[in-house]
């Protein structure tokens, strides 16, 4: 058996374009594949490296190209079809490979990008997330390591350009070089319950618990089991009455829960999509918390709709003759 390091860079459409207007289940179009292929024995050996001309999303994103270096006239003159690129890195790979990634988007854009161009997706089943291996097997960590990150602490210095598929595929396969694949698949699912469920670096103080749950069909399904089913006291367990949703950025949402015995609780979800419904990452923060102080405030300061200004028709001026 072998290991396929795999690396995407995708394209995102403009806001406000046309090819965000139409609502495409495609969070990124892929515009470069970059892999490195690791033997058994956990050395480096080939090398896959591709770049994928856009069908949807034609317009390269300015912020896109300026953090891949990936210019459009290059991505036109050199860029392959995504059938035909997906056909030769199948054929590079062989069979009897495993993938590893770090990070769990990329093979969630690989796979959205298959369906969308009614290609078979069975093929990147086996499919594992190095960060995961990467944090059982050092600190015990629960956040998701920056590449360069890992590559500090394993003290790997950067040969290869950052934000390019197969620069950050190499490295990638480095850190795997180091690490124990054999045990971290086989304790994968431990090790993806720990990051679902533990503290990740970007929340707030007073932070209680975090819980993910998937599966859900749209953002209403999701914020009615958060505020009803799912919604209970971390002290007794039992059933919360739920404040109002507050929207803030990024498809997050907040609400004051509280208990009877044990008062005030705010509860904060992140909703994402992944392949087969929502996922919610919910947490839960004590009532006298920063983060609940920052509810009220906002629940007491909703903000103000824009006006809407009707178009005045000028009858008087239309009605006036035309100075000759």
């Amino acid at each position: 058996m072998e290991y396929i390091v795999l690396d995407l860079e995708w394209n995102q459409a403009w806001p406000g374009s046309s090819a965000a207007k139409q609502g495409l289940p495609l969070h990124g179009e892929i515009i470069q594949i970059g892999a490195v292929r690791l033997l058994e024995d956990r050395t480096v050996a080939d090398e896959f490296q591709l770049l994928v001309r856009s069908q949807f999303f034609k317009k390269l994103n300015k912020k896109v190209s300026s953090l891949t270096g990936i210019k459009e006239a290059r991505l036109k003159a050199e860029g392959v079809p995504f059938p035909e690129a997906v056909e030769r890195f199948r054929a590079w790979c062989g069979e009897d490979v495993v993938f590893l990634t770090w990070g769990f988007d990329d093979v969630m854009i690989l796979r959205e990008n298959l369906s969308i161009h009614n290609l078979p997706s069975d093929w990147v089943l086996r499919w594992y997330n190095a960060q995961m291996i990467f944090n059982t097997q050092t600190d015990g960590s629960t956040n998701q390591r920056a590449l360069k990150t890992a590559m500090e602490l394993l003290h790997i210095e950067p040969s290869r350009p950052a934000h390019d598929a197969l620069g950050d595929a190499y490295h990638t396969a480095l850190i795997c070089a180091r690490l124990d694949l054999e045990r971290g698949i086989r304790e994968y699912g431990g090790a993806v319950r720990a990051h679902e469920n533990g503290f990740h670096g970007a929340e707030l103080p007073g932070c209680l618990s975090r819980t993910v749950y998937h599966g859900y069909a749209d953002k209403r399904e999701a914020l009615t089991k958060m505020s009803g089913a799912e919604n209970l006291c971390p002290r007794c367990g039992q059933a919360m009455a739920a404040g109002k949703w507050i929207a803030q950025p990024g498809r997050r949402y907040m609400n004051l829960s509280s208990c009877e015995a044990h008062g005030k609780f705010l509860v904060r979800v992140r909703l994402q999509q992944e392949e087969g419904g929502l996922r919610v990452s919910r947490l839960l923060y004590d009532g006298d918390s920063e983060a609940a102080k920052a509810y009220e405030k906002a629940a007491a300061n909703p903000p103000k709709r824009p006006r809407r200004h009707r178009r005045r028709h000028k009858k008087a001026a239309a009605a006036q003759p035309k100075a000759q």
